[in-house]
């Protein structure tokens, strides 16, 4: 017995518009149940890399589903040991030499910041418990991740739930000097930040010194850094890893989202010896998730970063994210609503105001960047929605497969730009 003749009707799970019902994924393209082709210009949560519906991706999956199930604890097996190999030798940056799995990007975060935490732990610094972030930044929906990140929207109401973590500029290295002095050195645990800061914002960029200055302050602290390459890592920005373009050397590496590509649910947390060898030592461990390094998951990602190498996509996220620069910046020169484009790779945001000229914001509760991003879907184009409160009201992000034609960049560019007018056009803007 079925419950129900229409899909949607108990979905989503709080009430509300459930969106285009999604009948299939190909290439680039959400196909809906009403005959509409959505451009995917965000790569859902600027996740899909190699595309939607690679056949060679799903016999990966198939094959490696009827070979290994399940297996728990999580002892070695061909796919998890193949996958962590490749990872660390080829995607890591210099220095990251361990490496374990778990089920996506929040996870992952949590995981790193439980990893910081016993690291201190087992190497008798029982008191460095406390983790810096960033404002605006993101890093995940569980507490612990909230807590680190500076996502106003997503953090308002559960603050009582959660730790009170420090916070400092997305840009000021000596604001976190300060900030590991004024709380107590022997209290920090760890600083962590995003490459780029992605979706709370819209893309803001950090300069080649700030990330040198801010390696230097946490060696000098003994504070561990980690670096959350869930958005920004295996090509996104145009490199193999976001850190690449800095040249510096973290204690742990966070990824997810383009590891597989959208294909399979999985993260990944990486570290240096130097982190793990107390924990080794004192014989403790770190507790994994029970879907963890799934055996169809790390064979999947395994064939999408396969992929990644064999059509040479790091080396086209990097071309086709400057074309697509060019583009932006061509149709939206001098027009009113758009503040700056900003970008690295494939992943390119677009700051917008109320007044260029003057620089004067919407009011919050216009949600301009949600009118947009509403009204470039009713264009069949989905673009993802980056506003995050007063460090980043509104903004939108570009963050599409690799594989993305000249042709459908042109089409992105232009729907944004009549989204944009359109939306100005009916809070009453000029």
């Amino acid at each position: 017995m079925t419950s129900s003749n229409h899909p949607d009707d108990r979905y989503p799970f709080i009430p509300g518009r459930p969106g285009p019902h999604i009948e299939r994924t190909e290439g680039r393209h959400l196909l809906t149940s009403d005959g509409r082709r959505i451009l995917d210009a965000g790569g859902g949560a600027v996740v899909a890399n190699i595309g939607y519906g690679r056949r060679e991706v799903a016999a990966v999956a198939a094959a490696a589903m009827e070979r290994v199930t399940y297996v728990l604890p999580p002892w070695p097996t061909e796919a998890r040991v193949d996958l962590l190999h490749r990872v660390i030798d080829e995607w890591m940056p210099a220095g990251i030499t361990r490496g374990g799995f778990t089920s996506g990007g929040s996870e992952s975060v949590d995981t790193a910041l439980r990893l910081a935490r016993q690291h201190h732990l087992s190497a008798g610094r029982a008191g460095r418990w406390r983790v810096i972030g960033r404002r605006p930044s993101y890093h995940g929906v569980t507490l612990a991740t909230l807590a680190v990140g500076g996502h106003d929207d997503r953090r308002a109401g559960f603050e009582p739930l959660m730790p009170d973590f420090a916070q400092v500029p997305w840009d000021d290295a000596e604001a976190l000097d300060a900030t590991i002095r004024e709380i107590g050195v022997d209290s920090v645990s760890a600083f962590i930040a995003e490459p780029v800061v992605g979706s709370s914002a819209g893309v803001l960029i950090a300069d080649h010194a700030y990330w040198h200055r801010v390696a230097d302050i946490c060696r000098e602290h003994g504070v561990l850094l980690i670096i959350d390459e869930v958005m920004t890592g295996f090509g996104r920005l145009g490199t193999r890893m976001g850190v690449d373009r800095w040249g510096i050397e973290p204690d742990i590496v966070v990824g997810g989202k383009g590891l597989s590509g959208g294909y399979v649910p999985i993260g990944g947390v990486y570290a240096t010896d130097a982190v793990v060898a107390p924990i080794a030592a004192n014989g403790d461990s770190l507790m994994f998730f029970t879907y963890g390094a799934q055996d169809m998951a790390c064979a999947v990602a395994g064939e999408v970063l396969r992929i990644i190498d064999d059509e040479q996509l790091v080396e086209r996220a990097a071309t086709q994210g400057t074309a697509l620069r060019q583009r932006l910046d061509s149709a939206l020169a001098g027009h009113p609503h758009v503040r700056e484009v900003r970008g690295l790779g494939l992943m390119v945001g677009v700051d917008l105001v109320a007044d260029r000229d003057g620089d004067v914001r919407f009011p919050r509760d216009v949600a301009f960047y949600r009118r947009v991003v509403a009204e470039a879907l009713a264009r069949d184009v989905w673009i993802y929605p980056a506003g995050s409160g007063d460090a980043a009201p509104d903004a939108v992000m570009f963050g599409p497969a690799f594989t993305v034609t000249d042709d459908e960049l042109d089409t992105m560019v232009a729907v944004l730009a009549e989204s944009i007018d359109a939306a100005a056009a009916a809070v009453g803007s000029t």
